[in-house]
């Protein structure tokens, strides 16, 4: 849904280096891969940073570089007890539905709380957007350079900044521009953009079966999703202004309610939180993307404004925090879909996958605030034993 309390700039476009941008330069890094077409490397180049080839002659086909993404590993490690009871105790003493997930990323241990309940994500299901729209990009099918218009019937609601961008002939942009508004403002319609371009809910949903990400749901986007939680049928009017407030105020309470518990009884974009840890770990190990793709993501990540005293707030300095947030629509006291996923690093290189996802609680902002910063500073204590 993308409500965060923290500031989020607005109307900005900021030039974006990554996978597919031009000017970008990948790091060197190993990850296990098979190069198809030695004596064609040249294409690789042409195809990641979508330039013409460079010959007068007919060119042949593209050749692009292939990652070999293996299953992932069973777990075999025994999660540190100091970490696994410091969690319990922060999700037994919540007043409310929570999943909490820590994995270690370069060993095969999890420390969790409630870490199989399906939760809403809300707007962490932007993580896997922005997945699958660079795996298409390490595929071939388009480059971060290329432009998409935003017209009126393109617009979403809740939180989307580029709704005031949008006149009588639309808003073109890059996709980088889309991604990054996306993954750091958590903007609606920017990441509706970018579901569209990779070929809607069905292409996320077959990123993540094939990268073996389970107890994971992608939902039917962010109109259909939300309008359906509070009890209507999405119009497109409603994405002007406050016309999707007004409809939802004009329902009767009973129906309110009744959208919202079923809802959070079996949310279409529900997510483990032990689900989304997992797939954090395999992104930071490079199992998920190119190496240009993952380091590009996670830079990004760390660039997000929103949630800055959810589990960031915890975050001792000299340790860094990639991630997403999501916050779902609230009813009476009950505020529902406040998470925080992410990456916590800490200064010696060691990396920890961390998701706490709040499905439904009727406890205040700070209250929320101090479960998912107890989670970071769990971290941090059990690192430093």
């Amino acid at each position: 849904m993308g409500l965060h309390e923290g500031a989020a700039s607005r109307g900005l476009i900021i030039k974006r280096y990554g996978p597919g941008v031009r000017g970008f330069r990948p790091p060197v890094r190993w990850l296990q891969a098979v190069l198809v077409g030695a004596l064609l490397s040249a294409c690789v180049a042409d195809r990641m940073m979508g330039s013409p080839a460079a010959s007068a002659a007919p060119a042949p086909a593209p050749v692009r570089q292939v990652y070999n993404f293996l299953p992932p590993r069973p777990d075999r490690d025994k999660a540190p007890q100091g970490l696994v009871d410091a969690i319990t105790a922060l999700g037994r003493n919540f007043n409310g539905t929570v999943g909490i997930a820590v994995r270690r990323v370069d060993t095969d241990w999890e420390a969790s709380w409630n870490g199989n309940q399906l939760m809403p994500q809300q707007s962490v299901s932007k993580l896997w957007v922005a997945m699958a729209a660079l795996d298409a990009v390490d595929r071939g099918k388009f480059t971060l350079n290329d432009m998409a218009t935003i017209r009126k019937e393109d617009l979403t609601l809740f939180h989307q900044p580029l709704a005031s961008m949008v006149r009588g002939d639309g808003y073109t942009t890059t996709l980088a521009d889309l991604f990054h508004r996306a993954m750091t403002e958590s903007d609606n319609t920017a990441n509706d953009t970018l579901l569209r371009k990779v070929g809607g809910p069905e292409a996320v949903r077959g990123f993540l079966a094939r990268r073996f990400i389970g107890n994971v749901r992608f939902g039917p986007g962010e109109r259909l999703l939300q309008s359906k939680t509070a009890g209507l049928v999405w119009n497109q009017n409603m994405a002007l202004g406050r016309n999707f407030y007004a409809a939802r105020s004009s329902l009767p309470m009973s129906v309110r309610q009744k959208a919202l518990d079923d809802y959070l009884t079996n949310p279409p974009d529900g997510a483990a939180a032990s689900g989304i840890a997992f797939g954090l770990a395999r992104l930071k190990r490079g199992e998920m993307l190119s190496p240009a793709s993952t380091d590009y993501l996670l830079e990004t990540m760390h660039e997000a404004k929103t949630g800055p005293q959810r589990i960031k707030g915890g975050v001792p300095q000299g340790w860094t925090y990639a991630h997403k947030t999501g916050t779902g629509q609230e009813l009476g006291a009950r505020a529902t879909g406040f998470n925080d996923v992410g990456v916590m690093t800490a200064p010696d290189g060691t990396s920890y996958a961390v998701a706490v996802m709040i499905g439904s609680t009727t406890v205040s902002i700070p209250e929320r605030w101090a479960l998912m910063q107890g989670v970071a500073r769990a971290v941090v204590a059990n690192h430093r034993r």
